[in-house]
Parts: C-alpha cells; sequence; structure tokens
C-alpha cells in the first residue's frame, strides 16, 4: 500500500498535522481548564459570600450552611473570624487565611485550588476543591473532527507534491524507450521545477549527443567509398600493366583514408568529457610557425604567447585551419598570434586568406562533421572533420572559434583560447 510516494508523502504530512494540532489543543485545553478551576471556585466564593449567615450566628447554623453548601460540590469549606478562629468547617481541612495580606488570595495544590476571601464583617471563606472533569467524549469528538478536516485537507497538498514528479517519472521512462524529444513540463518554481529542468537540459544534451553520432556515422560511410572506391579502380587499372602515376594515386587515396581515420579516433576522445585533457604551456606563435615551415605560402607573425593545453590536439587545430586555408582559400595565407583586444585573458590566433569567402549563411554551419557548401561536389568540396574538430579542440580548451569576411575578400578564422598564467 505504502509503495506509492504520494500515499507516504500524504501520511507524513497528515501524521505532522494531526500531532501538531493535538499538541497545541491539549496545551490550550490545559491552559483553559486551569482558568476555568479558579473561576469556578471564585464564582463558588462569591455566592457563598452572598448566602453565609450573618456574623452573630452560631457555630451550629454555621456549621449546617456550610455543610449544606460544600458537600454537593464536594468542597473543602471553612468560614474563619478575623483573629484566625475558626467558626465552621464542612469537609477536609483548609489551610487558615493569612494574617496580614490582600482581601482575596488563591493557592495552587497540585490539582487542587484554594481560595479565601475576606468579607465585609472581617470574616473568611475559603474553600478548597477541584473542579468537574470536562466530558472525554467531547475532546475525542473534537479530535475526530479535526482528523478529518486535516485528511481532506492534505490529500490535494499531497497529490499535487506528487503528481509532478510521477509526470517526471513517466518521461523519464519514455526517454528511455528511445524518445528522445520527450521533456517535462515545468511547473512553478520549487526543487519540483528545478528538477525538471535540469532534466530537460541533460536530455536536450543527450538527444544532440546520439543526432551528432548518427550523422557522424552516416557521413563517415559516405567519406569512406569515396577514395575506396578510387583504390578500387586503380587497381583493376594495375591489372592492365604497371603505371608509377596509379600507384601514387593508391598511394594519395590510403593516405587519405589514414587522415579521415585518425580524425574520427581524435573526434571520439574529444567526445568522452572524463577524459581529461593534458595541460601544458604551448607556445602558439612557436606552433603555427612551425606548421607554416612545411607548408609554402604561408607567413606567420604576432607575438609569443602561450596558452595551457595538449600539445598535440593544439597542433592538430592549428594544422587543420592552415590546410583548410589552402585547400578552400587562395594565397596568401597569413597567420597572426596576439593578446585577444576584447579580453586580455585570452590569445587570438588568426588565420587569413584571399579565396572566395564564404557567406554569412554558411559560416556556422562549415564547422559541422563533412558538411558541403551549396555548389560544392566531391571530396575536394567538402571540408570533412577538420573544421569540426578545430571547434570541438577550441571548445576543449575553453575557447572559442569563428569564421569572418575579410575586407578585400578572403576569409578569416578568429581562434580565441585562453591565456597561459
Amino acid at each position: 500500500m505504502w509503495k506509492h510516494l504520494y500515499l507516504q508523502v500524504y501520511a507524513v504530512v497528515l501524521g505532522s498535522l494531526v500531532l501538531f494540532a493535538l499538541m497545541l489543543g491539549g496545551a490550550f485545553w490545559y491552559m483553559d481548564h486551569d482558568d476555568e478551576h479558579e473561576r469556578w471556585l471564585r464564582d463558588l466564593t462569591h455566592f457563598a459570600e452572598a448566602v453565609v449567615p450573618p456574623a452573630d450566628a452560631s457555630r451550629e447554623r454555621l456549621d449546617r450552611w456550610a455543610g449544606a453548601f460544600a458537600k454537593p460540590l464536594r468542597l473543602d469549606l471553612a468560614v474563619y473570624a478575623a483573629d484566625g478562629t475558626e467558626l465552621a468547617r464542612a469537609g477536609g481541612p483548609v489551610p487558615p487565611p493569612p494574617a496580614e495580606g490582600p482581601s482575596r488570595w488563591i493557592a495552587e495544590h497540585g490539582r487542587r485550588r484554594t481560595i479565601a476571601l475576606a468579607l465585609d464583617d472581617g470574616r473568611w471563606i475559603v474553600a478548597s476543591g477541584r473542579p468537574p472533569r470536562r466530558p472525554i467524549g467531547q475532546a475525542l469528538g473534537a479530535i475526530a473532527l479535526l482528523a478529518v478536516t486535516t485528511a481532506i485537507a492534505a490529500w490535494p497538498a499531497a497529490r499535487r507534491l506528487t503528481r509532478r514528479l510521477e509526470r517526471l517519472k513517466e518521461h523519464v521512462a519514455a526517454f528511455g524507450e528511445g524518445r528522445l524529444g520527450v521533456r517535462v513540463p515545468v511547473e512553478g518554481h520549487n526543487e519540483i521545477a528545478r528538477l525538471a529542468e535540469a532534466w530537460n537540459d541533460a536530455a536536450a544534451r543527450i538527444e544532440r549527443l546520439v543526432e551528432d553520432k548518427t550523422r557522424l556515422l552516416a557521413n563517415t560511410s559516405h567519406e569512406l567509398r569515396t577514395p575506396l572506391a578510387r583504390v578500387r579502380m586503380a587497381l583493376a587499372l594495375l591489372e592492365t600493366g604497371s603505371r608509377p602515376e596509379i600507384l601514387a594515386r593508391i598511394d594519395r587515396d590510403i593516405g587519405e583514408l589514414d587522415d579521415l581515420i585518425g580524425e574520427l579516433l581524435v573526434a571520439s576522445r574529444l567526445d568522452a568529457p572524463e577524459r581529461p585533457l593534458v595541460q601544458s604551456p604551448v607556445d602558439l606563435l612557436a606552433l603555427a610557425a612551425e606548421e607554416a615551415a612545411r607548408r609554402p605560402g604561408i607567413t606567420v607573425s604576432g607575438e609569443s604567447l602561450s596558452v595551457p593545453g595538449d600539445p598535440r590536439l593544439l597542433r592538430r587545430l592549428v594544422r587543420n585551419l592552415l590546410e583548410n586555408a589552402l585547400r578552400h582559400g587562395e594565397p596568401p595565407v597569413e597567420v597572426e598570434v596576439a593578446r585577444c583586444p576584447d579580453d586580455a585573458a585570452f590569445v587570438r590566433l588568426v588565420v587569413a586568406d584571399r579565396g572566395p569567402g564564404v557567406a554569412t549563411s554558411e559560416r556556422e554551419r562549415i564547422f559541422e562533421p563533412f558538411y558541403r557548401p551549396p555548389g560544392a561536389a566531391g571530396a575536394e568540396g567538402g571540408v570533412g572533420l577538420g573544421l569540426a574538430l578545430v571547434r570541438q579542440i577550441a571548445t576543449r580548451h575553453g575557447g572559442r572559434i569563428a569564421c569572418e569576411g575579410r575586407a578585400g575578400g578572403g576569409t578569416r578564422f578568429v581562434l580565441d583560447l585562453p591565456a597561459a598564467g
């Protein structure tokens, strides 16, 4: 029965409210009971004052009056003279009034109360007793009414609280069944709403990751077919005789396949955030100069500034930017390293070319894996994984990369990485 969360919450809320109400009601009952006791004795003594025999009445008459008055009420009652002499008594002993003091006083002895009242003629009436008990049924009825009222009031609150948790559970189960587009409605501003927001963010990231992986696998299979087809055709041509140019083409295609597989492995490692990056200072200017020296038509200038990161990944990043500029742009290709003008905590590397440029609408999409701009065809038109890896590596190092137009024609790739120190 108690396996449902809403029943557990309901039981806790109901029990807490009933316990609190009982404690509060008991405290009020106790205080009101004491006040009622004192009022009861006070009213009785005032009534006794009104009907007590006169001062010259005999002891016998006073005793009869005291007995007739006190016995039905189960009181201990006595009449004292001004000097403390007992004039009459009914029931058990009661303390004499003080020799000096107020004309009215009340004393407490456990559950008994004693009240003394001075008469106008100097005599004292002293009464002691317990008030009549309240009917227990009345108290039980009040408790039952309180419990029912609390139960009715607590049920909607408990259901409202747990209903959102049940909806969250249903949406999580649907997500686990493969419906990656499912999102949890966010209601209110409490912890459950924040939990729903956190789940939606996590679900969106997982959905994007799965979509990227699916797209990557589909594009990879397509990209692998092209060099494999060229190798197959070259092998067929070799059957007619050995030709050096065909062997060179096969070697080039195999190298292209090797590069593609290497980039796939790098992309796979970058998708595993639990693997920490190697962190060591890397001189970005020296790294760019080394890579540019292997490729004619590239000039490097700027400041010698270091960034923290993985040297192998940062070298891959710079290499991909330079190869992209040489493959899709036109010389001269210029590389500049400087402090970021917008934020001195970053180092900026700019790779600029004088090629046809990239349309504004395509400047974000070229960072997608295997994206081909409109009008491009074949392997030469595709950007493969090069720029996608550039963005992944920059992001893993806390940086950013952007593609911009260049005054006079061409393209600028602007990379900002956190500076060392």
